[in-house]
């Protein structure tokens, strides 16, 4: 996969059904002539991603090698989505082009196989297997590890499968091997599936339930991709702040934090374990040069863990406090309706939701807010749309995700809601949502303008090759050209700046999506962090 704003429009193309792009990928070390060849191609979220260096690393070390090109593989799998219709119909659509390549395959060569993994294989595993009789192999999210075996009996010429989902699985034990050769930045996974029940969720049923990797294993990782050259890590979780690691056992009896005002789940609350805070303290310490983001966090799970005893800063305090986390939350709404909260069961309600923002703000000035938000559920009326576009208005996020409601079987809402609102109504309001979200984000984007802003170089400008692009704190892309800069922490001579350098760059344009600005100079985080 790519990095850098090469994967984020990977994502973003993947979550609108589209194939990833083939990586440009380096010689596997130790990788043996005659090898088996493997093709993976993700699609739908960042945890997906993580996924895929996790089935790769299994299938490694098992003597398979890396393939950038189709045509040369002998396995394909896909690494799927089941979040929307949508993604799974670009899984649908591309088996059968897969169909046509498997059947114009040499017979002097052995049969290609094909494996569908993830979420749409814990999904529809026989529809899978009994649809498309191409499909040889499917695996979900807990049973990578069986991967080597899934394809020893489909080399027999039988279908295999197994979409077991544990209650212990993390993968801790395996680093994953980065799909990006020299890329500035990371995913990696601190826990796995979900206790929320939201409704309109798939997750829980195709991820399983909520469980936390060992902190010493995340930091081992962590530790790894800094030796690397890696300049920005995102902790990855459905949850994250509800992480919870019960791997020591002097920690096992602690008090489980309360919620916030206003805030309630429809599980217990779950005592023991070194929480988030800890995890995201002994993470920020690691490297004082790279950047450290998280998503997703429920807006729940915002207490202050001070009275736990523990010792502990809570998030929003780390997050002022660190030079290095960055100052950028993604506070996932989902509607600005009361009632259709919760129809959702999202454990709060609008006013709730708004206090929670208040706060955020007053403790991190400047915080840039990204958030996400389905329209056209359940019994979702006029007004509560109204009430929805409003929400825009008042919070103005930097960053939106917008998504119309797409009915998933098993969930809550499968079982007890009706699907009710038509989808030209569906279109219309989302339609509204985006125009209301690009506008208040140009408003705040707008306010970055003449201001100094400290940008990552991911790589070159995609539209042009005289630009360079980067994320500032706020995880916002800046564009700006790439010239001859002095280093502020050298007295050297001027030369350009590479991915992996900070750069600090003065704002001269916003739109709703992107900063322009001139640059500086060459810098590092702590001298950036120092200087203001």
């Amino acid at each position: 996969l790519p990095a850098g704003p090469d994967l984020r429009h990977f994502l973003r193309a993947a979550a609108a059904g589209q194939p990833g792009p083939s990586p440009e990928l380096p010689p596997e070390p130790g990788s043996v002539p005659g090898a088996p060849k493997v093709y993976l191609e993700t699609y739908g979220c960042q945890m997906n991603v993580s996924d895929t260096e996790i089935a790769w690393a299994i299938l490694q070390k098992n003597g398979y090698a890396r393939t950038k090109e189709l045509d040369e593989a002998d396995v394909v799998l896909l690494v799927t989505c089941s979040v929307r219709e949508k993604a799974e119909q670009a899984i649908w659509n591309r088996l059968q082009h897969l169909r046509a390549l498997k059947a114009r395959r040499p017979q002097a060569r052995a049969p290609l196989r094909i494996g569908i993994l993830g979420c749409m294989a814990e999904r529809l595993k026989e529809e899978i297997l009994h649809r498309e009789k191409l499909v040889d192999v499917v695996a979900g999210p807990d049973a990578y590890r069986d991967l080597p075996r899934l394809l020893a009996v489909a080399e027999s010429g039988q279908q295999a499968a197994n979409v077991l989902l544990s209650l212990d699985e993390t993968y801790a034990d395996i680093l994953p091997v980065q799909t990006s050769a020299g890329g500035t930045t990371a995913f990696v996974s601190i826990m796995r599936g979900c206790d929320n029940m939201c409704t309109y969720c798939i997750v829980p049923f195709t991820r399983g339930r909520e469980r936390s990797r060992p902190i010493a294993s995340i930091l081992q990782e962590v530790r790894m991709l800094s030796d690397q050259g890696v300049k920005e890590v995102t902790l990855l979780g459905q949850n994250v702040n509800s992480f919870r690691d019960l791997s020591e056992v002097q920690f096992q009896s602690v008090a489980a934090p309360g919620l916030s005002r206003g805030f309630s789940t429809v599980y217990k609350a779950k005592p023991g374990g070194l929480r988030f805070s800890h995890l995201l303290d002994q993470v920020s310490r690691i490297d004082p040069e790279m950047r450290i983001r998280f998503t997703s966090p429920h807006p729940k799970d915002f207490p202050d863990e001070k009275h736990l005893g523990l010792c502990l800063q809570a998030v929003l305090q780390l997050i002022q406090e660190r030079h290095n986390i960055c100052k950028q939350l993604h506070l996932p709404a989902q509607s600005g309706s009361t009632r259709v909260l919760e129809a959702m069961r999202r454990g709060y309600t609008r006013e709730a939701y708004l206090e929670l923002v208040h706060h955020v703000r007053d403790s991190i000035p400047g915080v840039s807010l990204s958030s996400d938000f389905i329209t056209g559920f359940c019994g979702e009326t006029e007004e509560d749309h109204q009430q929805t576009v409003s929400l825009l208005r008042e919070v103005r996020y930097n960053v939106g995700f917008l998504f119309v409601y797409s009915m998933r079987q098993k969930t809550r809402a499968h079982h007890r809601l009706q699907d009710d609102v038509p989808a030209e109504v569906k279109k219309r309001r989302l339609e509204q949502l985006i125009a209301t979200f690009r506008e208040e984000a140009a408003r705040a984007n707008a306010a970055m303008v003449g201001q100094d802003q400290l940008v990552l170089v991911e790589g070159p400008s995609k539209r042009s090759a005289s630009e360079l692009c980067g994320r500032n704190d706020g995880n916002i892309k800046v564009i700006f050209p790439d010239t001859e800069l002095e280093d502020a922490a050298e007295r050297g001579a001027p030369g350009r700046a590479q991915p992996g350098d900070y750069v600090m760059v003065k704002v001269t344009s916003a739109t709703s999506q992107t900063l322009r600005g001139v640059p500086l100079c060459r810098t590092t985080l702590s001298r950036a962090a120092a200087s203001h």
